[in-house]
C-alpha cells in the first residue's frame, strides 16, 4: 500500500512552477497528479496552474475570523485512489452564516474512494443532486441546488445555483454550506486558483466520483496534440429558445436548469462536460471532465461508475432531475447574489 504523508507549506507562499519542481518537494500521489501504480503518468516540464493550499494543514482566515486547519490526504492503495479530508478549504472563504445561507461551516470526515484507474462505459449516468467529485484540497463539487419553483420537488423545476435568480449565499468561490456543516462548490473554486494562466494547460484540480480526473477551464485546443495552443474550453450547452410550456412560465433565461439543453458539437466537450483528450498528466490520454464558466460549471453526469462512497443520489442521462440528496435541505430567500466573474479570455 503507498501512502503519502502531508508536507505542510509555508501559508500564502505560491510560485508558479513545473510539475518537475513540484514533484521534487511534495509526492505525486498528494499532489494528485498520480495514476495508477501499474502505469504512472507524468509530464515533468509542463507549467501548471498556481493552486492555493494543495497539502497544506494550515490556518484559515474568513471573514469571520475563525479558524479551522484543512487537512486532506491523497494516497493510492490498491486499485483505488484514497481521499481523506476534512472538507475545511486552505482558502478564505465567505461569511457563514449569512442572508442567504444559515449554516456554519463545520468540519466534515470524508473518506473517498475512486478508480486509479477508471474505465469509461458505453451508458451515461446522470447526477441529480449530490457531490459530482472532491477538489484536491478535500472540498466536494455538488453543483445542483435543492431549490424547486414553487418549493415543489415534483415541478420539474429546479433552479440553477449560479443562475442569480434566488440567494443561496454563495460566497467569491461559488460556494456556501449544507445544514450538515459542508462547504462546497457550485462552480469554479476561484479560491482554490490563484491565478489563471491563458496559456497553460489546467492542473488537476479534482477527481469525479468515478475516477476521471477534473481540470479547469484551459485545455489543448486539439484534444489529441500536447503541443496545440491552449485556451479555454467551452460547454456544449446553451437556453433554449421560446417560452417554458408549464411551471413557471415565461421565457427560457437560465433561471432553471431545465432552461438548458446539449447541442453537440456546439463546444468543445461532450454533456458531462469531458472528453478524451491528452493532458500534462496524461500524455498518452485520457477521458477528462473541465470546469467551465458557463453553465454546467461543475460535470453533472459520469462516463465512468462512480462510486458509492460519494453517496449521491444519482438518475439517467445527462443534467436534470428531482430530489434531495443526503442531508440537503433548502436554503433561505433573499435578494439575488452578485454575479460572479469568469476568468480571463
Amino acid at each position: 500500500m503507498k501512502t503519502d504523508h502531508l508536507i505542510p507549506l509555508p501559508r500564502r507562499v505560491v510560485r508558479v512552477i513545473t510539475a518537475a519542481a513540484l514533484a521534487a518537494v511534495i509526492p505525486t500521489a498528494v499532489l494528485a497528479h498520480a495514476t495508477s501504480q501499474a502505469a504512472p503518468e507524468q509530464h515533468a516540464n509542463t507549467p501548471v496552474l498556481r493552486l492555493i493550499g494543495l497539502t497544506q494543514a494550515n490556518e484559515i482566515q474568513s471573514a469571520q475570523a475563525w479558524a479551522l486547519k484543512n487537512r486532506v490526504e491523497i494516497r493510492i492503495s490498491g486499485d483505488k485512489r484514497i481521499i481523506r479530508a476534512n472538507g475545511i478549504p486552505a482558502h478564505e472563504t465567505g461569511r457563514f452564516p449569512n442572508r442567504g445561507n444559515p449554516n456554519a461551516i463545520r468540519e466534515q470526515n470524508y473518506v473517498f474512494r475512486v478508480d486509479a484507474a477508471p474505465q469509461k462505459r458505453s451508458r451515461i449516468e446522470g447526477l441529480e443532486l449530490g457531490k459530482f467529485g472532491v477538489a484536491v484540497n478535500g472540498v466536494p463539487f455538488d453543483p445542483g441546488a435543492a431549490e424547486f419553483w414553487n418549493r415543489d420537488r415534483g415541478s420539474g423545476w429546479r433552479y440553477e445555483a449560479l443562475s442569480g435568480a434566488i440567494n443561496l449565499g454563495l460566497d467569491t468561490n461559488n460556494a456556501h454550506v449544507q445544514p450538515t456543516g459542508a462547504y462546497h462548490y457550485h462552480g469554479l473554486p476561484t479560491g482554490l486558483i490563484e491565478s489563471w494562466a491563458r496559456n497553460i494547460h489546467s492542473a488537476i484540480v479534482g477527481y469525479a466520483a468515478d475516477g476521471f480526473p477534473i481540470y479547469a477551464v484551459y485545455g489543448f485546443s486539439d484534444p489529441t496534440n500536447a503541443t496545440s495552443s491552449v485556451g479555454a474550453l467551452r460547454a456544449s450547452y446553451a437556453i433554449k429558445n421560446g417560452m417554458r410550456p408549464g411551471g413557471p412560465g415565461g421565457k427560457y433565461d437560465g433561471t432553471f436548469v431545465e432552461d438548458y439543453a446539449f447541442v453537440a458539437g456546439s463546444g468543445d466537450l461532450d454533456e458531462c462536460n469531458g472528453r478524451d483528450t491528452v493532458t500534462p498528466d496524461h500524455p498518452s490520454g485520457t477521458y477528462a471532465y473541465f470546469l467551465t464558466e458557463t453553465f454546467p460549471f461543475v460535470p453533472r453526469c459520469f462516463r465512468g461508475e462512480p462510486d458509492g462512497s460519494f453517496a449521491q443520489r444519482r438518475g439517467p442521462g445527462s443534467p436534470g432531475g428531482n430530489g434531495f440528496g443526503p442531508g440537503e435541505e433548502p436554503f433561505r430567500r433573499g435578494p439575488p447574489p452578485p454575479r460572479r466573474g469568469p476568468p480571463p479570455r
